[in-house]
């Protein structure tokens, strides 16, 4: 699996800096949020700014964040937040990347008519040349876990209907390691990697509670074992909500986190390699 760093790791660096933390740090990808693209683009510069950024960093953008509220609008609100979906997943798409992550509702429990909304993102996805991948969130409100996840995007009856995971919301949701070694792999989009806050509960975190991989309380190398057997062998992305980090060196934030991934995946490849 390809090694990625997700940007919010290493806020409030610009969008130019990141790249650069990114590549010395030796990541193979980047993942961005949609919005520093935009201020990017308000602010004067182009597009093939940054794609030529990323060319001389020898960077992929395997996956972008984010577009929510999808499942909570209704009617000519809901149309115009259609807009803006094709809108970030053409740019997605214009920078060479395969997912746009969106999120599940983080207020409304009632997820009976996600599918359909969701089959509604993946029809402009394919016109417009990047796939909208699914995201639920362990302490939201609506879907939560694995199963609800996976039955959702079976309702849609989509082929291209996939599921972007999250070390962080799998454990905090509740879903088990079985829940994942039964999931398919070619459902999953992208991976988010991250590791809980070792001091409190299951089920009570939020993303401020995200720390760095081997740091806190999830078992990551079963899970990315578990992740192996599905078949998913594309991207792990460093994702963390830390301000702590926020506060200190972009570049040598982003070279302590590979390397503690690093550490999680040689963890992962030992216990596979001594399984019988």
């Amino acid at each position: 699996m390809k090694l990625s760093l997700n940007t919010v790791t290493i806020q409030p660096a610009s969008l130019f800096d990141k790249i650069g933390a990114a590549s010395t740090a030796g990541f193979d990808g980047i993942e961005f949020h949609v919005y520093e693209i935009y201020e990017h683009l308000i602010g004067g510069g182009a597009l093939s700014d940054v794609t030529s950024a990323l060319a001389d960093a020898g960077l992929e953008v395997p996956s972008m964040l984010g577009f929510r509220n999808w499942g909570d609008l209704q009617g000519h609100d809901y149309q115009l937040h259609l807009f803006e979906a094709r809108r970030r997943l053409r740019l997605c798409a214009n920078l060479g990347c395969p997912y746009l992550v969106c999120s599940t509702p983080m207020y409304q429990s009632d997820w009976s008519h996600l599918h359909e909304r969701y089959a509604d993102l993946l029809e402009i996805g394919r016109e417009e040349g990047c796939t909208p991948a699914f995201e639920f969130i362990g302490h939201y409100a609506s879907i939560t876990n694995l199963i609800d996840a996976g039955a959702m995007i079976e309702k849609t009856a989509q082929p291209d209907a996939t599921l972007c995971l999250d070390a962080f919301h799998l454990w905090n949701g509740g879903s088990t390691l079985e829940d994942l070694r039964a999931f398919p792999g070619d459902r999953i989009a992208h991976f988010h990697i991250d590791d809980a806050d070792p001091k409190k509960p299951q089920g009570t975190q939020d993303d401020s509670d995200r720390v760095l991989p081997g740091d806190g309380q999830i078992d990551l190398p079963d899970m990315l074992a578990a992740l192996a057997e599905t078949g998913y062998d594309k991207w792990l992305s460093l994702e963390l909500f830390d301000k702590t980090l926020w506060q200190q060196d972009p570049t040598e934030v982003a070279k302590l986190g590979i390397e503690k991934l690093r550490a999680v995946v040689s963890g992962m490849e030992g216990d596979a390699s001594s399984s019988p």
